[in-house]
């Protein structure tokens, strides 16, 4: 058997308070009445899959079991997003669910392997009409009224950064990382990943302090599973905007793509950068490929429970308000 030891009494008490879990209960049940009384269906999807996510900065978790005597190795996912599209294309009806979420290497005062995350989905929404429902969300869980502002990614680097995030030079970018002391970073020629740094060093901890911020078009190299345009300025860009409060990522939402061909090319192309990276080549999910010509004209958005209960309720570390962190599962 495995070596074991007593552990104290605060060693096994849960990291919340009883007065954290009630106020968690409740954000989660106005939740669920915000999308019965919208008649958004609630849905559940497997926490484990046959494929993984392919994204270079969201590192999928595996685990190996036994199927009919063989072993076979699935992950866990880390957002229910390539089952409920699947779900999407084939009911074409508006979709929500409330689940656990895992993400290896996450830890921090604001990450967790596992956490919370809300999704839904809204065929005929586009990126305004699911900005103003979130705004409707917010508003119900503040208990008044939530006005969001909205900012530009590239408004907001040259505010807080002092660049133009999809014009400066890769020169240019790395110069002012080096200013603010970020030049030891060993990022080569990763124009995106200098950027991330940039912004989550200079930009993000301005954001929505004095209202919640959506931040929008953003470079196409985030684009993920968003659509791309050209905005004003003749410059492509991401259709997908993210929420920020008090300086904390809360939501990020989609114009979602539905191009088959488009979207196998993405998967494919993360697979290339993976194994540049010498990262695991992860298996493509073919039946959400497959179903993607099938989606509707679709926005959707995933919110992080968790970090809502921290900006609602002033907590400063995610252990506050789940029931056990990671070193205590």
């Amino acid at each position: 058997m495995p070596n074991s030891k007593p552990v104290s009494r605060c060693d096994y008490q849960p990291t919340m308070s009883l007065n954290m879990a009630f106020k968690r209960a409740q954000l989660i049940g106005q939740i669920r009445q915000f999308f019965a009384d919208r008649q958004v269906l609630e849905v559940q999807t497997p926490l484990m899959s046959q494929a993984g996510n392919t994204d270079v900065f969201v590192p999928s978790i595996s685990t190996n079991i036994t199927v009919a005597d063989k072993p076979r190795t699935y992950y866990l996912h880390t957002s229910p997003e390539f089952a409920m599209k699947r779900m999407l294309a084939t009911w074409k009806v508006a979709i929500y669910q409330i689940c656990p979420v895992f993400r290896d290497n996450e830890a921090g005062r604001r990450h967790n392997s596992e956490f919370t995350m809300l999704e839904w989905y809204r065929p005929g929404f586009n990126l305004e009409a699911l900005a103003a429902e979130l705004s409707e969300l917010l508003a119900i869980v503040y208990g008044q009224p939530q006005a969001l502002t909205h900012y530009s990614y590239s408004q907001a680097f040259i505010d807080y950064a002092g660049i133009h995030p999809l014009n400066a030079s890769l020169e240019a970018i790395i110069s002012a990382a080096k200013e603010q002391g970020l030049g030891e970073l060993d990022l080569g020629e990763d124009r995106q990943g200098w950027l991330d740094v940039l912004f989550s060093h200079l930009v993000e901890p301005n954001l929505g302090h004095e209202i919640p911020t959506l931040i929008t078009d953003y470079p196409p190299a985030t684009a993920a599973l968003a659509k791309v345009e050209v905005d004003e300025q003749g410059n492509e860009v991401a259709k997908r905007f993210e929420l920020y409060i008090k300086g904390i990522e809360i939501a990020n939402a989609y114009d979602e793509l539905a191009d088959s061909q488009a979207l196998k090319a993405r998967f494919e192309q993360d697979n290339v950068e993976r194994a540049q990276r010498g990262l695991p080549v992860m298996p493509i999910d073919e039946r959400l490929v497959a179903a993607c010509d099938d989606l509707p004209a679709c926005s959707g958005i995933a919110l992080g429970v968790d970090r809502l209960l921290m900006v609602l309720t002033d907590s400063k570390r995610i252990e506050e308000v789940i029931g056990f962190s990671l070193d205590k599962a």
